[in-house]
């Protein structure tokens, strides 16, 4: 691996990351039925290619990046918030997934796609063949050896490597919570700039932009927006008073709903697969 200027061992933060604040590691990172029994029962939820809103710009932003005619893999394709679009634009797509609910639900709506490959298997272990793309968005959270998942990426793709990550800034009244009350809260403890130094210290110097966005909560009554919107609080009590307050100003009534938007962001990081020299 090329030398770095920076000291800094991305890879041991993002494992480090992967534990919650009280320094545990969470089953679901390293029990792989739990994962599973998550899987399943999200795709019972589903409706007709039901995604999330958000998928939709941050695509758009994706799509760019990919040539004409191309073959792709993605990893951790889920309920198909990208995968859908992406059969719209690539000739032949290989979507790779350790969850066979997800497969499962994925397969109902390709039976007939002969340009479609299913890959039961986590992107650490799959066999793969080279692909002109390789894309990752928000299925990076299990991994814990991620140079080694982004050597494989790199590897992998012969014209394009893509990684999409939803990322902060968490919602604003968790912030007054901190900085105004004193409370320990929550905040985010993995994000895409380890991903983005990591492939630098591998000596992969990619793009990165950064797509605004915003996130609408709708609550029918006050109560259910104070229990949603006071989770992130780590402090084992607090004064409900405080959380009233913060939340004020950044909630309005619309349609006799109560609503709290805030701004988030998704980074797309790609690059054109390199050489590397161990």
């Amino acid at each position: 691996m090329n030398k770095s200027p920076l000291r800094i061992d991305f890879e041991a933060l993002w494992q480090e990351g992967m534990h919650d604040w009280h320094g545990q590691m969470p089953d679901r990172m390293v029990n792989d039925a739990l994962e599973e029994a998550f899987w399943s029962q999200s795709m019972r939820k589903k409706t007709f290619k039901q995604t999330d809103a958000h998928a939709k710009p941050i695509f758009e932003v994706i799509r760019k990046h990919i040539p004409k005619n191309a073959s792709c893999i993605e990893i951790g394709p889920g309920w198909g918030n990208y995968t859908f679009p992406l059969r719209d634009v690539v000739q032949k797509l290989t979507l790779v997934d350790g969850s066979e609910s997800v497969i499962r639900y994925l397969s109902q709506y390709f039976s007939e796609d002969s340009q479609i490959e299913f890959v039961h298997a986590k992107w650490e272990e799959a066999n793969l063949q080279p692909h002109d793309v390789v894309i990752g968005v928000n299925c990076f959270y299990r991994m814990y050896e991620m140079n080694r998942a982004l050597k494989k990426m790199n590897a992998l793709a012969t014209k394009r490597a893509i990684i999409g990550m939803t990322t902060g800034p968490i919602q604003p009244h968790y912030v007054v919570l901190d900085e105004k009350y004193g409370y320990d809260i929550k905040y985010p403890r993995r994000d895409y700039i380890e991903l983005l130094n990591m492939l630098y210290q591998l000596g992969i110097y990619a793009d990165c932009e950064m797509l605004k966005l915003e996130r609408v909560y709708e609550y029918e009554s006050y109560d259910a927006l104070y229990a949603a919107q006071s989770k992130k609080i780590l402090s084992l009590t607090f004064d409900q008073q405080h959380v009233e307050e913060a939340l004020a100003q950044f909630v309005t009534e619309e349609n006799g709903k109560i609503i709290y938007r805030h701004t988030f962001y998704a980074a797309i990081i790609s690059w054109e697969p390199v050489s590397l020299y161990e």
